[in-house]
């Protein structure tokens, strides 16, 4: 049986530690890799390289950027008044695309106690002081429609709820182009606990 050379064992070692690569794909990865040109291979590491030495966490959101505060917490044209929360910056570039026009809380993660994380290990407490200044008129809670979502939402519902804020959650359940016949229990009775009149 032939031994893969240590250099591409390390490559495929590495990409099967990237989130949603399974070890096929990291093989067809390195195997791509191994015959792209030289210069593609290059550009990929120099990419990641750049991307951690020139990104920052914004301390206001805790959004990524090329600065801190970034771009978004600098942008005048934004609605100061309305802020949603996110799990992670994957989440802010979904909202964007749907053209959404107010600011960002970026959670970095979801209180899950089967994993051992609380509130204290995301970013909720940062959230605080950027309520009490009187501008933040909604709260737009858009973590994920999981257990640890729902649980964290819940949380910070319950945190925020004195400071006389309207906390709205975003609305879940057909997607755009489904059948019903397709759809979980679940999904169908969030969808008609969400309906709105027509």
């Amino acid at each position: 049986m032939a031994t893969v050379p240590k250099p591409v064992q390390n490559l495929i070692e590495a990409f099967e530690r990237l989130p949603g690569i399974g070890p096929k794909t990291a093989q067809r990865l390195t195997y791509y890799l191994l015959h792209a040109p030289k210069e593609e291979a290059q550009i990929l590491a120099k990419a990641a390289v750049e991307m951690r030495e020139k990104t920052v966490i914004c301390k206001t959101c805790f959004n990524i950027g090329e600065a801190d505060p970034c771009q978004v917490c600098e942008d005048s044209a934004r609605d100061l008044s309305v802020i949603a929360i996110v799990e992670d910056p994957l989440d802010v570039m979904a909202l964007e695309k749907a053209n959404y026009k107010g600011l960002y809380h970026v959670l970095h993660g979801v209180i899950a106690p089967l994993e051992n994380i609380g509130p204290d290990e995301i970013h909720i407490k940062e959230l605080l002081p950027r309520l009490r200044n009187g501008k933040v008129k909604e709260i737009i809670l858009a973590t994920n429609p999981t257990m640890e979502g729902e649980a964290t939402a819940m949380y910070i519902q319950r945190l925020i709820s004195t400071l006389g804020i309207k906390i709205t959650r975003i609305a879940r359940g057909l997607p755009v182009g489904s059948d019903l016949e397709y759809a979980d229990e679940t999904t169908l009775s969030r969808a008609l606990e969400g309906r709105k009149e027509y």
